[in-house]
Formats: C-alpha cells, sequence, structure tokens
C-alpha cells in the first residue's frame, strides 16, 4: 500500500476513466437480471462429396460422376474463451547487481521488474520515474518480487535500500532504464506482489471454469464478479489489526471467504487478468468519509450489463468495487463514482 506520487496517464490513446458505480449490498447482487447477448445458435450444414475413380495416367483427366451427398454434420460454434496464460517471473541468470542485490530487467517490456534480494535488515525498493515514486516493502531472505511498471513507457530508476535506523534508509544497489512497452495494458494482465497467482492456484483455476462458459469477456467479468459477492464477506477485526507492508494471498481470501478490500480487489485482478482482462487494484479515498480503501478497474471493448446499477461500456475503464458489493454501502460513498480519488494504481 506504499507509494509516494499520483500515477501518470498511459501512452498512445487516451483512456477515460469512466466513473461507473458498482456498488450493491449482496442480496441485490443475487437478484440482479443479467443482461448479456447470447449470440451464435449451432450452426449445421451439408456436405457433399464427389467419388472420383483413379486416374489411369497423369496426363488424363477424368469426369467427375455420381456425386455423393455426405451425411450431414453440425458444426458447433465452440464455447467457451481461452488466453494465452501471462508469467512475470524472476530470471536470476539476467539479473542485473552483486551476489545480495540482484534486479531483473529483462521483461520491462512486458510491464513488470522483478528482484531478489538477502539482507540483515528491513528493505524497500523504489520504482522512480519523472516525479512519479512508489516505495515497496519487499522480502530480505532472497524470496523474488516482483512489481508492475504502471507508469508507462519512459526512463526509470531503481532502488534497493536498507533500513539504518528508525525511519531511515540508506541506498544499497540503484539501477536506470529505459522502458518501451509492449501495449499500455502489459502491466495490468500479469501477476505481481499486489495480484500473487500461478497457474495452478486454485483461483485461477475458479476463473478458468468461469471462463470455459463464456461467450465473451463480459461474461467472465459478471461471473467473477457475482462469485465474489456471494462468497466472500468483509473481515472486521482483520482490518482494525491489519499491519503495514500486508499483502493479500488471493486464494486464502477465496478458501476462508473473508477478508479486506485489500483482499478483494487482489482476488478479483487475479482472476480477471489470467483470464486476459486488463484489470488495475487502485488505491485511494472514498467520501465523504475519505476512507482509504482498494478496488478494481478493468478495460474492455464489449459493451454490457452485469447488474443493473454496474454499467461496463466499450473501450473505457470501468470501476469496480467488490467490498462495497458484497457487504452493502450507504449510496452517499457509491454515487456516480464521482467520490471516489484514484491515488495509487498496481
Amino acid at each position: 500500500m506504499n507509494g509516494n506520487k499520483k500515477p501518470g496517464k498511459f501512452r498512445r490513446f487516451i483512456i477515460h476513466l469512466l466513473m461507473v458505480s458498482v456498488c450493491l449490498g449482496c442480496g441485490s447482487a443475487k437478484e440482479s437480471t443479467v443482461h448479456a447477448a447470447q449470440e451464435k445458435a449451432v450452426e449445421s450444414s451439408v456436405a457433399e462429396e464427389e467419388k472420383v475413380e483413379p486416374a489411369v495416367a497423369d496426363s488424363v483427366e477424368e469426369e467427375l460422376t455420381e456425386p455423393i451427398v455426405a451425411e450431414a454434420e453440425e458444426k458447433e460454434e465452440p464455447e467457451g474463451i481461452t488466453v494465452p496464460f501471462e508469467t512475470a517471473e524472476f530470471h536470476k541468470d539476467q539479473a542485473t547487481g552483486s551476489s545480495d542485490v540482484l534486479i531483473d530487467l529483462s521483461c520491462t517490456d512486458q510491464g513488470y521488474v522483478a528482484l531478489s534480494v538477502i539482507a540483515d535488515a528491513r528493505l524497500k525498493f523504489q520504482v522512480m520515474k519523472d516525479d512519479m515514486t512508489y516505495n515497496y516493502d519487499i522480502a530480505s531472505d532472497g524470496t523474488p518480487s516482483v512489481f508492475p511498471l504502471q507508469s508507462g513507457d519512459g526512463h526509470y530508476r531503481f532502488r534497493v535500500m536498507k533500513n539504518i535506523v528508525d525511519k531511515k534508509y540508506a541506498e544499497l544497489y540503484s539501477v536506470e532504464a529505459d522502458v518501451v512497452l509492449k501495449d499500455e495494458f502489459q502491466p495490468f494482465i500479469r501477476p505481481s506482489n499486489y495480484a500473487s497467482y500461478t497457474q495452478n492456484s486454485k483461483c485461477i483455476k475458479k476463473a478458468a471454469q468461469m471462463a470455459a462458459k463464456a461467450k465473451t469477456k463480459m461474461d467472465i467479468v459478471k461471473s467473477v464478479y457475482e462469485f465474489i459477492c456471494k462468497t466472500v464477506t468483509y473481515d472486521t477485526e482483520k482490518a482494525m489489526n491489519v499491519k503495514s507492508g500486508y499483502m493479500p494471498v488471493p486464494d486464502e481470501t477465496m478458501t476462508t471467504g473473508k477478508g479486506i478490500c485489500f483482499d478483494y480487489a487482489s482476488l478479483a485482478a487475479s482472476m480477471l487478468r489470467s483470464q486476459g482482462i486488463p484489470t488495475k487494484l487502485i488505491f485511494g479515498y472514498v467520501s465523504p468519509s475519505d476512507v482509504y480503501h482498494a478496488w478494481n478497474m478493468i478495460y474492455t471493448e464489449e459493451t454490457g450489463w452485469i447488474t443493473v446499477e454496474f454499467k461496463v461500456s466499450g473501450k473505457e475503464w470501468n470501476r469496480i468495487d467488490l467490498t462495497f458489493s458484497a457487504n452493502g454501502a450507504d449510496s452517499d460513498f457509491i454515487g456516480d463514482g464521482e467520490n471516489y480519488t484514484d491515488v495509487y494504481q498496481y
């Protein structure tokens, strides 16, 4: 949840943040009518084959006779959506640094940086671009970490900082790199420390099951949304005791059926990203009480309705707040999305 600067806009084309209300009580989410286009019924066709006698010589062309009508074969529109699984991994053999501090910049075009650090003190990792800086807590036992390059194309500086006393840190290692993303969605279609999963994760297998029954990407969004609303409840005790540096485990959230806003947003991001749906994990404030909160935004080129109050419009980033949707919230918190102030995105 750490960060210092407000993220910038994407390159190449402007993406408008459509502030759409997604916040329903769990009961109403269960009763809402789904309006999704059902297209392309099963098609059938009759193929005709013609019987051809073997040619006597290469130069001889024989007339085709006795056409035979083949049995009718049904050609079904294949159901389900499958997409390549996008990974994000630490490659030690391609990392730069020292024996204790290794930063992997081999996949910056895919929208992420990875690192592994061994130290005897608390560590911070800084990702800096222009006047934007993101600060992250990282493990000191060599466990790899992956973070998004959410600020888009440009010149970055990466710093590993070691705690020396109180809240003071000293630089252990730094490196710079020019980043050119394959496209602006790359940081939001793969795992990271904020949305940690593998192809074998329980929540990813669940998302794959949903995709197997879907005809459109919006069918997947609807299924994920309804699944989380119905199966995860807010963990008030956890919210009261959560410590700085906390990172969610999506499979744990799914298994326990409980979580805080960070858990909701991370689970949704993991499931949707695994199915090729660009999904941001956003931190910011919700008025009127300026509650610090986490939610999601998705990008889709489709258009559709998931519930009465959840409208997804084509070619727009759309706000999804599963915490309020699953647990209910006063309309003063929901409104038309203008109550949300985005601060950090992952």
